[in-house]
């Protein structure tokens, strides 16, 4: 080979090396670089131990259940997985239904503006997101309605990414974020004019204590939707498949335990709540919300080499490699799930506060 094409080759590996570490960002706005994957607040040399306790909750299921576990639980999840969700996926944590001519981006922010168009408010209103993650829905939603939007999430880190992400699209006049429990809410009674979760309120380990706190920030007559992860009504607790299938998705994904659907409306009323609606966005005519997943095999593959080569150069955590290891295993029981119907992330129920609640 003579020297200016062995020259030509080595630039080009270079660039290609460089553009792999250095530009290739998130789905969606290059939230997130590989070089720059962490493990959250978790300093690095603790992520992997933080990983093995993490699994160690699952041998004690009856301390995920407990209600003051959960939430160093779930915190230690996101810890864990943030920097790898903002990477892989984008700054939307959640799943949308397929929609043919569409983008996985423009899928996902139609289903997150149906959100806000639910629940009716528009600018000059103050809406919570309860379970906000770093902000993806919060922006879309915001700019969508020009409301106010308060986001909670339990983990510290998130809302320092949140923060970061709602400046950056200059929506900090109208986007907020809270470190806090959505357990105990640290805001004051009635002081919302509506409020959404998206796929948030699973890692509630009581759903009723979630949707209690909900209620009492919301003023009479607000009004509040959620898409709730639960198992259908094609779901058998005497299927072994389906057993396995539900299991392996609570435990990739921090879950004290999946619901069924039909414990959703009764949870709303029971704390007071009025049940204007209540669908499985995901049933046809929708297109399969897990096609993004599946599509997405071969990018895992070509990830988790790269994330193998950080880890092992010192630029990643070490466990990091295990974490993304987790999540794609996470993604297959995702997909059975889909598959099969057995399981919904996309179930939509819209409550009402009553006037006369006060």
């Amino acid at each position: 080979m003579d020297p200016l094409t062995l020259f030509s080759t080595a630039a080009l590996i270079f660039g290609g090396i460089y553009w792999f570490l250095f530009l290739l960002g998130s789905a969606e706005q290059k939230g997130k670089r590989a070089v720059y994957l962490s493990g959250g607040s978790i300093s690095r040399e603790k992520v992997q131990d933080k990983y093995r306790q993490y699994w160690s909750f699952f041998k004690k299921p009856k301390e995920i259940e407990t209600t003051e576990n959960v939430p160093h639980f779930v915190d230690t999840f996101y810890n864990l997985v943030t920097d790898i969700y903002e990477w892989g996926w984008g700054q939307s944590f959640h799943f949308s239904p397929s929609i043919p001519g569409k983008s996985h981006r423009d899928a996902t922010r139609i289903h997150e503006q149906m959100a806000v168009d639910l629940i009716k408010v528009g600018p000059g209103s103050r809406i919570l997101d309860a379970g906000c993650g770093v902000g993806g829905p919060m922006r879309a939603i915001a700019a969508h309605s020009g409301a106010n939007v308060v986001g909670l999430t339990i983990n510290e880190y998130q809302v320092n990414r949140a923060k970061m992400h709602n400046k950056n699209a200059k929506l900090d006049n109208l986007c907020d974020v809270v470190c806090g429990d959505f357990l105990k809410m640290p805001f004051d009674e009635e002081s919302f004019d509506g409020a959404y979760s998206i796929e948030a309120t699973c890692h509630a380990p009581k759903l009723e204590d979630v949707y209690s706190e909900i209620f009492r920030v919301l003023k009479p007559g607000a009004m509040y939707v959620s898409y709730e992860w639960v198992t259908t009504e094609l779901y058998s607790s005497e299927n072994s498949e389906h057993v396995d299938i539900i299991h392996g998705i609570e435990r990739g994904d921090a879950l004290p335990g999946l619901r069924s659907f039909k414990d959703i409306s009764e949870i709303a009323r029971k704390v007071g709540f009025e049940v204007v609606m209540e669908k499985d966005l995901a049933k046809p005519p929708a297109k399969p919300w897990w096609l993004r997943l599946k599509m997405g095999r071969i990018a895992y593959w070509r990830n988790h080499i790269l994330v193998s080569v950080l880890a092992f150069l010192g630029i990643a955590p070490k466990g990091v490699v295990d974490v993304h290891e987790m999540l794609f295993k996470t993604a297959d029981y995702l997909t059975r799930g889909g598959e099969t119907g057995i399981f919904t992330p996309m179930h939509m129920i819209l409550c009402r506060k009553p006037l006369n609640s006060s």
